[in-house]
């Protein structure tokens, strides 16, 4: 089944707490699926920012980047992403301007728009509702790339033109521009930055992103071409039959999110009991809409999936994630499909603490 494919896999985790464990848990487990993610070849390891929630454990991208940075070799590592409203521009500069000294050409800044969290946590975050609104959003954007020194100084602010963050910048992370609105996939296109698409919560607009995001690029100091990423949740077993039973504590968080009642990732067997006890109908309607996760199969199956998102979206690259509740599932997962797409494994000797990336191993600038 193995077979050679030239778009790249990346993951993205955003450190499940599952019933019984605790936050020291999901962190040790992302730890653990970062450097397999490393040996298998994938190309990122991106964790997110949610705030307030009792199953995700990663509040803090940055500290858990520095972290799994550390830990790992040759993937590079970022944040998929950080909520730009939640914190002052300055802030987000000088945490990945320190990542990036620190593990250099491994970092990237990915940036979203929304508060991952419910209004009064981004307050608190920000100590103020002003700011929290999308009509600052751009203008906030390109303040941080000038800070970083990616940034045409007559496009950004007056008081981010004088800023640096840090004394001495050799290299600065990638900075990608993350959605899951035509808004985000235009204003990356404008700026010329790379899109990421969450395809896996916003799945029915993925093409029509897509199609906005190059229709209005702009070439830029970053990139001549449009480059795109689409994410997509799976979860990859032995058969259709365990897939969907490893797939339904994913299909009682969709729920929960929607009803407000979040709490841990509940066990496959605890899962089927909760979705046994809806109604019929109107479980087919919900989860028609949003499925928890959209791909879960056989790894051939995924990969053909995979492959078709490919082909309809025209990606560049591809971000998976995984929502389970225990970690051999995800880390069986990001094995089956590096077989199935033919990742080259890791083969790297220099040591994790040192941050740095030989050169045959370094990854493909954007």
């Amino acid at each position: 089944m193995t077979s050679t494919r030239t778009t790249p896999l990346s993951v993205l985790d955003l450190a499940p707490v599952s019933a019984g464990s605790t936050s020291r848990d999901a962190l040790l487990d992302s730890t653990a699926l970062a450097r397999r993610a490393d040996e298998l070849g994938y190309s990122r390891f991106w964790v997110a920012e949610h705030h307030s929630m009792p199953a995700v454990a990663s509040t803090s991208p940055a500290v858990l980047i520095s972290h799994l940075a550390s830990a790992t070799r040759r993937v590079r590592v970022g944040s998929g992403g950080v909520m730009l409203p939640n914190h002052p521009p300055l802030v987000i500069a000088e945490q990945f301007a320190m990542l990036e000294a620190l593990h250099p050409g491994r970092i990237d800044l990915g940036i979203g728009r929304a508060p991952g969290a419910d209004p009064m946590t981004a307050a608190a975050l920000r100590r103020t509702v002003e700011g929290l609104g999308a009509e600052d959003f751009p203008r906030e954007l390109r303040d941080l790339r000038a800070m970083l020194g990616q940034e045409d100084a007559g496009q950004a602010s007056s008081a981010a033109r004088r800023l640096i963050s840090t004394p001495v910048q050799e290299s600065t992370p990638q900075v990608w521009l993350l959605g899951s609105s035509l808004f985000s996939a235009q204003l990356a296109g404008e700026l010329g930055l790379p899109f990421s698409y969450a395809s896996h919560f916003s799945t029915g607009r993925t093409l029509e992103a897509a199609a906005a995001y190059r229709a209005a690029f702009r070439p830029s100091a970053v990139l001549d071409q449009p480059h795109l990423m689409v994410s997509a949740s799976v979860i990859v077993a032995g058969s259709d039959e365990e897939a969907a039973y490893l797939a339904g504590p994913s299909r009682v968080m969709s729920l929960s999110l929607r009803t407000g009642r979040l709490g841990p990732v509940v066990s496959p067997d605890d899962a089927r009991e909760l979705l046994a006890a809806l109604d019929p109908q109107a479980a087919r309607d919900f989860f028609a809409q949003s499925p928890g996760t959209q791909v879960a199969t056989t790894a051939e199956r995924a990969v053909a999936e995979l492959d078709d998102l490919v082909a309809r979206s025209g990606a560049d690259e591809l971000l998976v994630t995984s929502t389970t509740y225990d970690l051999a599932a995800r880390v069986r997962t990001l094995e089956a499909l590096a077989q199935g797409w033919g990742l080259a494994p890791s083969v790297q000797e220099a040591s994790p603490a040192s941050g740095a990336a030989g050169p045959e191993s370094a990854p493909a600038a954007v």
